[in-house]
């Protein structure tokens, strides 16, 4: 079973740079998208049809701001809006898709770059999306939550790791949060269980030559609940074509 994220920082613009020409060919089962940027009745005429696929949206209320989509080769159940906290819900940043025992989760933290208001914000969801993950762990259902989790957790996650330790995405309580999600709370980074190499980035700056010095960050992450531990078979980040500043992680489980 193949699992696509990517964050695309705003879907046409991704369209228009070739994303769904080349994710018809990669033969997906579940394509998370993040950042979408758009209402779902602004996408007519844009390239983002996916022959085969059930596409789903979870917008944010506010024009061209955040916002998940999930494409599903098999229809889902159900699909699920939201997480339960109205403050975050409002802006579109989890889609759940339920096939079988199995979900799997648009997901896209809020970034805290912007300054200390919406690092503050961001601070809010992580306490509020821990207990949501509590229940979910307890439901006993198999979870797969793809996205931006805007948070680099280890040194090993970024490239001047030194210099960003008093930033938003490497700041201690955001990596002690990320510890407590692989740790008690019961998760899994599947990424990391076949790929433990240095260098793996998925977003770069779009200032000066980042990306073509591959001076990343990897913050997009394929989470796993600890029924999928040791399925993931393969993992690459796509790399070829640049259709955000973000790209595309790529993952294969036995399923």
């Amino acid at each position: 079973m193949r699992v696509i994220t990517v964050n695309v920082c705003g879907i046409r613009s991704a369209a228009a740079k070739g994303l769904f020409r080349w994710l018809r060919r990669q033969r997906a089962d579940f394509i998370c998208l993040q950042e979408t940027k758009s209402q779902e009745h602004q996408l007519a005429g844009h390239d983002v049809h996916l022959p085969g696929y059930h596409g789903f949206y979870c917008d944010a209320e506010r024009p061209g701001y955040a916002g998940v989509a999930l494409y599903c080769a098999q229809r889902p159940q159900r699909v699920l809006r939201g997480f339960g906290v109205d403050e975050f819900d409002r802006e579109g940043r989890y889609l759940e898709a339920r096939c079988g025992e199995l979900s799997v989760v648009s997901l896209y933290l809020p970034s805290g770059s912007a300054g200390e208001l919406r690092q503050a914000a961001k601070f809010r969801f992580l306490e509020a999306f821990m207990p949501h993950l509590e229940r979910l762990r307890r439901s006993r259902r198999h979870y797969i939550l793809s996205g931006d989790w805007n948070i680099a957790h280890r040194e090993i996650d970024l490239r001047n790791w030194r210099s960003n330790r008093r930033n938003s995405g490497f700041l201690p309580e955001e990596r002690a949060w990320m510890d407590r999600l692989f740790g008690t709370a019961g998760y899994v980074d599947a990424f990391r269980e076949v790929r433990p190499q240095p260098d793996q980035y998925t977003w770069w700056s779009n200032r000066g030559r980042a990306r073509e010095n591959n001076v990343g960050w990897r913050i997009d992450y394929q989470v796993v609940s600890a029924g999928l531990a040791g399925r993931a078979r393969a993992a690459r980040i796509y790399r070829a074509q640049r259709f955000s500043d973000h790209a595309p992680l790529v993952m294969d489980y036995a399923l």
